[in-house]
């Protein structure tokens, strides 16, 4: 799968972004060490935006910036052969180029560029709020490369929104069991409940939560 298989099988941008949501909070709740989660997601990053991010703690990571303007999606292969640290420092070519004005400050954004102010990316993508599909740049993918500019690899439970798929990764990413009814209440964006809490982490209260809760921008309890 490259990004011109994503663009085709990312959901909208609310969709995606209650998924990011439903992520980063099971990830919380398995994870109570920030530095440890695989993803997370800050509802206040910037004055309106939100930005959810996966770290794999090897190199490969991603950022997804939602605001007005829509949403900007950005993938970092640490081993993908389009990586710009194997194209003499430059990202390769087409990846950002076609990137849109309204998105531009996010390719250049400090936090996505590494110290010689080069966009760390493999992978990118983007959509405006009024859009009705995901934009790519044109690219000239390298010959024989089973995952070029590691999309398959990056984004693969954005594809496979599945309450299994996430269950899968956590057993093996955590080593820990997984309840899954509990996996399905948070990624249907249910309030948490200190029973859903203690069925995937025992060792955390409902309470102990409330500032991953806020940050993420979960859906909270009325009353």
């Amino acid at each position: 799968m490259t990004v011109y298989d994503l663009a085709r099988r990312l959901p909208t941008i609310a969709t995606l972004r209650d998924h990011c949501r439903s992520l980063a909070m099971l990830d919380a709740i398995l994870s109570p060490e920030w530095e440890s989660r695989y993803y997370s997601m800050n509802s206040g990053w910037a004055d309106g935006q939100e930005m959810a991010s996966m770290r794999d703690g090897s190199g490969d990571e991603y950022s997804i910036v939602f605001s007005t303007a829509g949403a900007y999606v950005r993938g970092f292969g640490h081993e993908a052969p389009m990586s710009p640290y194997v194209n003499d420092g430059e990202p390769w070519p087409g990846v950002i180029d076609e990137v849109p004005e309204s998105f531009k400050p996010f390719v250049e954004e400090p936090a996505f560029t590494d110290e010689d102010d080069v966009p760390v990316v493999t992978a990118c993508l983007w959509r405006g709020a009024a859009d009705d599909r995901w934009h790519h740049g044109t690219i000239d993918f390298p010959e024989g490369a089973a995952d070029p500019d590691g999309a398959t690899s990056l984004f693969a439970l954005l594809v496979d929104r599945s309450p299994e798929a996430y269950r899968r990764f956590a057993e093996d990413y955590y080593e820990v069991p997984v309840d899954l009814w509990a996996v399905k209440l948070v990624c249907a964006l249910r309030p948490l409940t200190q029973e859903v809490v203690s069925q995937l982490n025992p060792a955390i209260s409902l309470a102990g939560l409330a500032q991953d809760i806020s940050e993420i921008g979960y859906p909270q309890q009325l009353g």
